[in-house]
Formats: C-alpha cells, structure tokens, sequence
C-alpha cells in the first residue's frame, strides 16, 4: 500500500437504497407497482412497498449511530446514517477508519434477491433487478477504485441470469448474489445440474458468488415467534441461526459437485462469521470417508475440506479468530466485514476495538492478509 493511512477492506457493506431508485429507473407504466415508499401511521415510519406488499421499514437496515437502542430505527430516509446512502459521506466515514474499500450488498431486493420474487409479472421482476444493478454502478462512479459492487441476479431464470452476468460483468461489477437455499423458493436444489449455466458464467467473468445471509428460509424469524420471544429477542435468536444456515449451504455447495465441475470458481460466505467452519469441514470430510462418496460421484478428486481451501471464503467480524480456527479454514480463505450499517455491524471506533480483540493472536502477516490481502486479491481491487 502506498498511503499507510488505508489498511483495511472491508468484505461486507450495505447501500440504504434511495426512495425513488425504481421509480425514477423503471418504465412509468409499473409506476404504482415498483418499489417506493410509503408512510406507515401505525408504526410512524417510512416503509418499502413491493407490488402492493408492504416489505422491509426503510432504517431498519440502517441503524448505525442512531441514537436510540435497537430494535428503534430511523424512521425516514432523511433520519439514516449519511453514509449508509450518501457517497461522500461514506468515503468521508470509510477514510475516518481508514478503510480504503467496501464490498457492497444490497437491502430491499433480499439478500439474495428472493424478495423480488412476491411480484407476479416476470418482466417486472427483471427490470427491478436490472434497476438496482445500474443504480449501484452509478452510484459508485465518482469513485470506483474504492467499492467492489455485488450484482443482484434474477436467479428464478437461468437464461436471464446468466444475460445479466454477462451484461454487469461489462459495466464494472465485482460479484454476484446468488441464494444459499434455492429449494427454500420452489426451485432445484443447488446440487442441480440446471444451474450450471449461471456457474459457467460466473466462472467466464471471473465474477465471485457470495452466500450471503438470509438468502434461503427465514420463516422462523418471524411474526410468530416475535409474540412469544419480543422483538429485540427473535431478531437475536434469529439472526445467530442465520450464521448456522449458512454453515448448510455451504455443506449444500461442497457436495454439490459445482466445485469440481467449475475448479476456477469462488464462493463467499458473507455475514456467517468462521468459527463454525472448522467442525463443518471436519465432519464433512468424516462423513465423505466413511460414507463411500468418492465410489458414488468419483468427479470429487477432493475432500470437502480441500474443495474448501481452494474455492471458497468466510468473513469474520465480531468473533475471536485464532490459529486454531485457521488450521482449518486457512488464512488466505478469510475476508474481514464490519456489516456497516446494519443493527449488528461494528461501528466507527468499534472497529478497530473489534479488530484489536478478534485478530490479537494472528500474526501480522495473518492480520495483513484477513484485513487486505484477500479481499484486494478476490476483487482485483487496487491499492492507493
């Protein structure tokens, strides 16, 4: 690095979408069905509306600095954290840190686009994906050098998919969101050999695919349980189980067999931390020995664990990471996240404190590549 005051990437951020992203984007004739906001009187907030559908309250995704407890959320856009929507702002926080880039997802499409999947007209759907994905280069583009953009992807439609791949690859995106769990929305099962257009792709465009959280089931964060645990609590509860979803998803992916049949290919699991994959790799490779697998599907050359080392990445953020943990996972398959600006994500000084205590017993060499090194590396994103 050139400028000793960058020494951070960050692998996992969020973008508080604008309120007239689709309207002001999308043909005036789904003008009252695109995404927009609302005012809710009963819970005195702003509120994204899909296709009629209330979704998601607009600062609930952006609680970063509000200066109230969760579960209380800036009620309006204008309320949100500056730099969870304001470009300026954002590099202005990401330079106080001394962040030099960001990996960005999105908020109101799902964090695995599935929330577009509730409108019913199969163009709209499209357009909506397209939408946000132009909305992100442009809203990157007076300074690209610093944010890796994830493309959202229409993944109920292979052809379309793998359309749009192409077509963002061109204009400057980083990666693709892709579900965990697409049997979670009535589609194949990830193991399915009908994806493997969208994996062919990818692999040409030598575009990662991030496993993000909440991309599959998240019935049981739900109103049910929220009457019986609270608010505060189910969303606690709910969201510790999300890291363990992905732990499955990931098992999902490494006896796939898309590892093998696509060797050049990387996977990212985002938010779902890495302390649980030294027992995933360990029990998946128990399981793929004394089960026979190999005699079932000789195409895995390797062990689960092996496929793991070499196509696939965790993040960290809040958690304890020693050496132990990368005896397993291996140093150069780990990315640093802060979650920035959702309800649990580290916050301004708590950043660095998060660092101090999580990475302490890394070498120095190890911390350069968790909080550099590999994400620079994944994303091709240039140094200062």
């Amino acid at each position: 690095m050139s400028d000793t005051r960058y020494w951070i990437i960050d692998a996992d951020t969020h973008v508080t979408e604008p309120p007239d992203l689709w309207t002001s984007r999308l043909p005036s004739k789904w003008a009252d069905r695109a995404p927009h906001i609302e005012w809710d009187d009963e819970k005195e907030q702003e509120v994204w509306v899909i296709d009629g559908q209330r979704a998601t309250p607009i600062g609930v995704t952006a609680t970063a600095g509000w200066k109230d407890p969760f579960p209380a959320n800036p009620p309006t856009f204008d309320d949100c954290h500056r730099g969870s929507h304001d470009l300026e702002d954002r590099l202005k926080y990401m330079d106080s840190l001394g962040i030099w880039a960001q990996v960005l997802y999105p908020n109101v499409g799902g964090f695995g686009t599935q929330a577009f999947q509730r409108i019913d007209d199969p163009a709209l759907k499209l357009e909506c994906v397209r939408a946000y994905n132009d909305f992100l280069i442009d809203w990157i583009s007076p300074e690209p050098r610093r944010f890796a953009p994830v493309m959202a992807t229409p993944f109920w439609d292979v052809e379309a998919t793998v359309k749009e791949i192409e077509r963002c690859a061109g204009r400057g995106h980083k990666g693709l969101l892709f579900t965990g769990e697409p049997h979670a929305h009535g589609l194949p099962y990830l193991s399915d050999r009908s994806w493997d257009p969208i994996w062919a792709a990818a692999q040409a465009a030598k575009l990662p695919v991030s496993f993000h959280i909440g991309s599959g089931d998240t019935s049981d964060i739900g109103p049910e349980r929220v009457e019986v645990e609270g608010y505060a609590t189910n969303s606690a509860r709910g969201g510790s189980a999300l890291f363990l979803a992905n732990g499955g998803h990931i098992l999902d992916l490494l006896f796939s067999g898309i590892l093998p049949r696509f060797p050049e290919l990387q996977f990212v699991s985002v938010e779902s931390g890495v302390g649980w994959v030294p027992f995933v790799l360990q029990a998946a490779d128990y399981q793929f020995g004394q089960l026979g697998v190999r005699a079932e599907r000789p195409e895995f050359e390797l062990k689960p664990s092996e496929y793991f080392r070499r196509q696939v990445y965790a993040c960290c953020w809040f958690e304890k990471v020693n050496p132990d943990v990368l005896e397993f996972v291996h140093t150069d398959r780990v990315l640093f996240e802060t979650d920035f600006p959702h309800p649990t994500s580290i916050y301004a000084q708590d950043v660095h404190r998060s660092i101090e205590d999580g990475l302490a017993d890394l070498s120095e060499t190890d911390r350069r590549m968790v909080l550099w090194d590999n994400t620079a590396a994944l994303y091709g994103i240039a140094p200062p």
